[in-house]
């Protein structure tokens, strides 16, 4: 009993002394004077390092510039994404487009149901009315989507959100191709009209089907 009493009291003499001795290495980091000579770095970690500033000069490449022109034959990503309206939603004044940027097909419509599900519906439900087995677990719901309010935005507002979030709901830039983006915009809408379809909008044909 007396030997694990002694043990046990050398290691917090160890420990105490450790911290002191950290202790006094961290204070003669700092210079409590003013003084030409730089502090002692205790932990450098990445906080200096060689580097090139922008718009400074370089002594390595002939020309004297430190930036680099882009290679022959290449783009950088940016270009490759000049259609604004395709890619933010916004025209070139920066207004949010009114109509998506491309036709909707069953194919378009098929793709955005797919991904809705996948993405959207945790939260909003497969309906659209912010139902979804998220809510349903006592976390705050989303905004129906068959308000007045979201079916008079514009898509290119759906579409931002989608790439942007809006309030709790997060972006979905890196997740969601901006090609599944329009086609969620696109079932989104379908979805929107199925709540608040009228006779005249079932083709002739199909309305024998209803019951």
């Amino acid at each position: 009993m007396t030997n694990n009493l002694k043990h046990q009291r050398t290691i917090v003499t160890i420990v105490h002394a450790a911290v002191i001795a950290l202790s006094a290495v961290m204070l003669a980091s700092c210079q409590g004077r003013p003084s030409d000579q730089p502090p002692i770095h205790v932990n450098p970690n990445m906080d200096h390092m060689p580097k090139y500033k922008v718009q400074s000069k370089s002594e390595f490449f002939p020309n004297g510039a430190t930036m680099r022109e882009p290679v022959s034959g290449t783009v950088s990503q940016e270009q490759l994404r000049a259609d604004d309206v395709y890619f933010t939603g916004r025209d070139a004044s920066g207004k949010l487009v009114a109509k998506m940027p491309m036709n909707v097909t069953m194919q378009l419509l098929q793709r955005g149901q797919e991904r809705y599900n996948i993405y959207c519906a945790p939260c909003h439900g497969q309906t659209g009315k912010g139902n979804g087995i998220v809510a349903q677990r006592g976390f705050l719901p989303p905004p129906t989507f068959h308000s007045d309010l979201i079916r008079n935005y514009p898509d290119g507002h759906i579409f931002d959100v989608i790439t942007n979030g809006i309030r709790n709901m997060p972006a979905y830039r890196y997740q969601v191709p901006v090609d599944d983006r329009w086609a969620i915009v696109s079932y989104l809408r379908a979805l929107q009209r199925s709540q608040n379809a009228t006779l005249t909008d079932i083709p002739e044909d199909k309305r024998k089907d209803l019951k």
